[in-house]
């Protein structure tokens, strides 16, 4: 194979990857150690230069993928010897040490989160006491929990949420499984999720879809990192980056598809509040 053809082949999969990360070419550059102009050479359409080794090995750490991968040298993009799909457990769904750190692993990337229920990032205490049960009744352990619901609120966090509006309106007409939730609770639960919406956006980016419509599983997508499927007990993991791919793709329907959008969604959740004990 020429230099040039693997010139051409690098530049076409680094691009795949800022693109699949949503990050700027000059936040591509820093995290990989090389300036601005740096990456332009190596990125212009002329280029027959390749980086240095050291580089390459940054990049392919940082985006999970094998130097070979990115010369061309193999088709499989990941970097974790074959095994592109695994299975984690997590047998308690407010233990989070696994989420922490993929989220830590995907730090200034794009994360996207079709959620299980409710986002975690905008629960309140008695929304995660209600959940927990009669047993779990020490006020101070279930605000630990809930302050450790922010593992997805680190610097630069770029966050988008797909969330079915029959989600948010079961919790208003306090049906499964929120069926016995008093309406005061319901009620202030929609408020704070409105003032959440509205402080953190636009880092922070809400879509409503029509579940009935349009379904899916929960599941979120760390970066190029690695997509995660939630299912109950266990994680299914995707380390591959074809996969990861056809999921942001999946994800992507869901935003065209949405029937709300991110500036407009604090406001409809405090319609929807007004509406609680009236419906």
């Amino acid at each position: 194979m020429s230099k040039r053809l693997i010139s051409q082949i690098f530049q076409q999969r680094v691009l795949a990857l800022i693109q699949a990360s949503s990050r700027s070419r000059s936040a591509f550059a820093e995290e990989i150690g090389i300036d601005r102009s740096a990456l332009s050479q190596l990125l212009a359409e002329d280029a027959v230069r390749l980086p240095r080794a050291d580089t390459l090995v940054r990049i392919a750490r940082r985006y999970n993928v094998s130097v070979d991968w990115l010369l061309g040298l193999a088709e499989r993009a990941d970097a974790t010897g074959g095994r592109t799909t695994e299975v984690a457990d997590n047998p308690d769904y407010y233990n989070i040490p696994l989420l922490t750190r993929w989220h830590t692993e995907a730090e200034g990337m794009k994360i996207r989160y079709v959620p299980y229920r409710l986002p975690d990032i905008l629960r309140m205490s008695e929304i995660v006491a209600w959940e927990l049960g009669p047993d779990h009744d020490d006020p101070e352990a279930i605000e630990t929990i809930v302050g450790n619901l922010n593992y997805n609120r680190g610097p630069g966090t770029d966050m988008e949420i797909c969330l079915a509006t029959q989600t948010v309106t079961s919790l208003i007409d306090g049906v499964f499984p929120w069926d016995g939730l008093p309406v005061s609770v319901r009620r202030a639960q929609i408020e704070h999720m409105a003032e959440r919406v509205e402080a953190l956006y636009p880092s922070l980016r809400i879509f409503l879809f029509d579940g009935r419509r349009h379904h899916t599983v929960p599941y979120t997508i760390f970066g190029t990192q690695r997509a995660a499927i939630y299912a109950g007990s266990q994680y299914i993991v995707f380390n591959d980056q074809a996969t990861i791919l056809r999921m942001q793709r999946h994800f992507d329907s869901l935003i065209r598809q949405s029937v709300t959008q991110p500036h407009d969604v604090s406001r409809w959740l405090r319609q929807a509040a007004t509406a609680i004990g009236n419906r």
